[in-house]
């Protein structure tokens, strides 16, 4: 009896590791060399070429291999492979919830309307076997989003090799989320209503809570504060223009609305999510200069009357237009597709987008909108070694393929428990 349970206390701490968290990489202590590689810088710059090296975690040199310069610590011979910064993906609930179907597995919502004070880092969860499954594709850096409610939460920045999310965080609480009303809505089918669209006779009355919401908040923070408020303290960063507000909205007249109010109450660095109907109203926010987080682009017009092909070509306008445009992945099964966030953006290159400027979408762009530019999204020295090497083009599913991969300049196994479960059953059963 005693040699069985021993038995069975073995067989479970060695399944128990098997599908723990990946071990996350020690800091770097030796110096590496990217040699020989196209790099894309993620700036819309290329090197063919190229010349990349990184210590104690910072890139330190990024030129050309004909250059005589020594070489530091190992060095990777990266011919006729291609050199990227790591993947950025914004407006994401990556980390909040596990299995949609297990309701104890997610904690992306709370109950309540107005909850700017809700930190979503505070959820997050770095032993996701979702996360785990992002690096493999070039993912390794997310805006942690809740959703829900009308004022959802505060969102923060993440990378994807840490033990908790203190060590995970790369910005903490970045912005605040905003669902604006919609100005049509679709009747409760389920209670006998028709289904179709029509004008959505609440908006006037619930952007006018919006207002007078954000018009108390101010006025709480110019007075004495005095009860303390929580959440009226948790936005006071929107008006000092420190902190970015994410307004998530659709719709000419819903954006125009949406702007109009929070540059009357006093909160101007905005950041428009979604943006259905941006490119009708591009002048206005080339003007404010407001960025956009476009969607995933496989989907269907949102109008009757506009071309199939606009949600494919909607990021090449907007960026014709002079508008800093980002690719947020919220929508259906976005935590499983969050993986794919390169081969989204490779779609807007296959509608018209230059395949760099495709690129930034997913590495400067989305940096400079979350305001982590300075860390990371592009190969340029002083920046954070958050990049890796792929056999071809990461923005091409079929050629899309790590061999070596670093965040903050650790390196980084690129092996899941997927890919740990199907090596141990192919062996297995091989031979039979």
């Amino acid at each position: 009896m005693k040699k069985q349970f021993l038995y069975s206390l073995v067989c479970f701490l060695f399944l128990g590791n098997s599908f723990a968290q990946q071990t996350p990489a020690p800091k770097q202590t030796n110096d590496y060399t990217i040699e020989g590689g196209t790099a894309h810088l993620g700036n819309g710059q290329v090197i063919e070429n190229s010349l990349i090296m990184f210590s104690n975690g910072k890139i330190s040199f990024v030129g050309n291999a004909n250059m005589k310069i020594a070489r530091k610590g190992t060095v990777i011979n990266a011919k006729g492979k291609h050199v990227y910064p790591g993947f950025i993906a914004t407006n994401t609930s990556l980390g909040l919830a596990e299995i949609d179907a297990v309701r104890a597995t997610r904690d992306f919502d709370e109950v309540g309307t107005m909850l700017p004070h809700i930190r979503s880092i505070i959820a997050y969860n770095t032993e996701s076997k979702v996360i785990e499954s992002m690096r493999p594709n070039g993912v390794f850096t997310a805006q942690i989003t809740p959703r829900g409610g009308t004022v959802s939460g505060t969102s923060s920045v993440v990378q994807f090799d840490a033990w908790n999310w203190e060590d995970a965080a790369v910005k903490l609480d970045d912005g605040i989320h905003i669902n604006w009303p919609n100005t049509f809505s679709r009747g409760r089918w389920w209670l006998g209503e028709d289904p179709g669209l029509k004008p959505n006779k609440k908006y006037a009355e619930e952007v006018t809570a919006i207002k007078e919401y954000f018009e108390d908040a101010k006025r709480y923070l110019s007075g004495n504060r005095t009860p303390k408020n929580l959440p009226y303290e948790s936005v006071q960063n929107l008006f000092n223009k420190s902190q970015k507000i994410f307004i998530h909205v659709n719709g000419k007249k819903s954006i125009i609305d949406a702007i109009d109010l929070f540059k009357s109450v006093g909160i101007t660095n905005m950041v428009i999510v979604h943006g259905e109907e941006a490119e009708k109203v591009a002048t206005i926010l080339k003007a404010n200069n407001i960025p956009v987080i476009i969607e995933r682009a496989h989907r269907l017009p949102s109008n009757e009357d506009e071309d199939y092909d606009l949600p494919f070509r909607n990021a090449k306008i907007l960026t014709d237009a002079g508008i800093l445009v980002g690719l947020g992945m919220e929508g259906d099964m976005e935590r499983m597709s969050a993986r794919n966030l390169p081969f989204y953006a490779g779609t807007y290159a296959a509608y018209g987008l230059d395949k760099e400027e495709a690129l930034k979408l997913i590495t400067l762009n989305n940096a400079k909108i979350l305001g982590i530019d300075d860390k990371v999204g592009a190969l340029e020295v002083g920046k954070d070694a958050t990049l890796f090497i792929s056999e071809g083009d990461a923005l091409d599913m079929r050629t899309n393929k790590l061999t070596d991969a670093f965040i903050q300049g650790r390196k980084l196994s690129l092996e899941t428990h997927q890919t740990k479960l199907w090596k141990r059953y192919s062996n297995k059963y091989k031979n039979q």
